[in-house]
């Protein structure tokens, strides 16, 4: 009486533990899901690099890049897989005064014949809030790479008219031209040691 009694308990453990056993590889066996590969929307236009910087200490003068191209990668979960590549056009220097550019494109200033592509390739993403990060990494200009770190905020995200998906981040920052071997105060007065850069960038999630 007592033998069958525990080969029926045995039946039911060793079935137990197929389950477990087959359930574990179940789990295993499914695919992590991947953070989303973005290509930033410089075609549409929904994306800017812009710039300031103090003209005598008397008033701001403002430009723009109008040229650039990249892409980024986005977690909302883990953050440690988001990261963006942004390659910049310099002669494409718009400040809305094309003798001014002119200036600014020759060898006393930013020499595009010489370093005509700016770059930024981050390091690391660190959140600072909900919808807001430090994001790290190195930037070159005028042929030098400097390690910086811009704010960055997460405007939102989601589905298109067009049937894609899109995530929108703002950027600012603060660099010193003189990091980079470019000597503006001569011209442009001390209070311009320093440059203002604004970033909004809107990607396009690819398929």
């Amino acid at each position: 009486m007592l033998q069958p009694m525990l080969d029926t308990v045995s039946n039911r453990s060793k079935k137990w533990l197929a389950a477990c056993a087959l359930s574990t590889a179940g789990v295993m066996a499914t695919p992590a899901v991947s953070a989303d590969d973005y290509v930033i929307d410089t075609r549409g236009a929904h994306a800017f690099i812009q710039f300031r910087i103090k003209h005598l200490g008397y008033s701001w003068l403002y430009g723009r890049f109008n040229e650039f191209e990249g892409g980024f990668t986005y977690d909302e979960k883990d953050p440690s897989k988001n990261k963006i590549s942004v390659d910049i056009d310099v002669n494409s220097i718009d400040s809305m005064h094309a003798e001014r550019d002119k200036h600014l494109r020759g060898k006393k200033f930013l020499d595009t014949d010489a370093f005509p592509k700016a770059k930024f390739v981050s390091t690391e993403y660190v959140p600072t809030g909900d919808k807001t990060a430090d994001l790290k990494g190195n930037f070159t200009l005028h042929g030098v790479t400097k390690p910086i770190t811009i704010q960055i905020e997460h405007i939102g995200g989601g589905k298109d008219p067009w049937g894609g998906y899109r995530n929108g981040f703002e950027g600012k920052l603060t660099i010193k031209p003189a990091d980079y071997g470019l000597e503006l105060t001569k011209s442009l007065g001390p209070s311009a040691s320093e440059v203002e850069l604004f970033l909004s960038v809107e990607g396009v999630r690819k398929k």
